[in-house]
């Protein structure tokens, strides 16, 4: 995942509180449709998941992340993969495609991301993601804030994404000079399998950690917060996911 320096993964924590977010990557592979020896380039690839997907289709695929646990559990599992930050890719007309999925959310700077893209592809290639959108986890955000506020904690990084609505960013890849064949937002609310605890612990963990010795206080504060709205009553916890996914091409 290309995202924040104060963001870290670990190939084991995301294997056992996020596995859902390479799961669900059926669509996008759809509208990515890799064909046997097209060389593709996945950004922000994690552990690999999709990136052997993608292999196992028959393209040649070079991955890239910024997280070192996760690109070592990705060159486990056979694949070749750079380290390289979505902000300064440094590839230069390689690529007949460029794929990202639950990526592009991490990288803040995102007129950087596409110019990279854009260096990387090939003419005529094409670029295909799917990442967090407008609305994406919104009562997350709303209760990490809402946490800042009550325990005097840094709220810079509560939020620290990226998501913009479909037309926003299109409009960006059409200023860079690419043709957006399709865009949308995508409501998925998407169950937690260790629950939210285990999400927060994942995706913001940093946040808890300025808190110390209260930071089991405030995670239990956020919990109850979100409670209501995103744990039925049988105890099954969902996130209140949006995705953006889209498909441009190059002239």
């Amino acid at each position: 995942m290309g995202g924040p320096a104060s963001q870290v993964w670990t190939a084991e924590s995301y294997d056992r509180n996020a596995r859902f977010v390479s799961d669900l990557a059926s669509e996008v592979v759809g509208w990515l449709a890799p064909q046997p020896g097209e060389r593709i380039l996945d950004l922000g690839c994690g552990d690999g998941a999709v990136t052997a997907r993608l292999r196992d289709l028959g393209a040649h695929v070079i991955g890239c992340d910024i997280s070192d646990s996760l690109l070592a559990a990705a060159r486990a599992r056979g694949l070749d993969v750079r380290r390289a930050d979505g902000h300064e890719l440094p590839f230069d007309a390689e690529f007949d495609a460029v794929f990202s999925n639950a990526a592009l959310h991490w990288m803040t700077e995102p007129e950087k991301v596409v110019a990279g893209i854009r260096r990387a592809l090939k003419p005529g290639g094409r670029f295909v993601a799917e990442f967090g959108g407008h609305g994406n986890v919104a009562a997350i955000m709303t209760a990490l804030r809402a946490a800042a506020g009550t325990f005097d904690g840094d709220v810079t990084i509560a939020t620290p994404w990226f998501y913009p609505t479909d037309k926003e960013y299109a409009a960006m890849l059409e200023a860079a000079g690419f043709q957006v064949r399709r865009a949308g937002l995508f409501p998925r609310p998407t169950p937690l399998p260790t629950g939210m605890e285990g999400w927060l612990g994942t995706f913001r963990g940093v946040f808890f950690e300025q808190f110390g010795a209260r930071r089991a206080e405030v995670l239990g504060y956020v919990v109850d917060l979100l409670r209501p709205s995103l744990c039925d009553r049988a105890g099954n916890w969902h996130a209140d996911y949006v995705r953006l996914r889209i498909e441009a091409h190059l002239a």
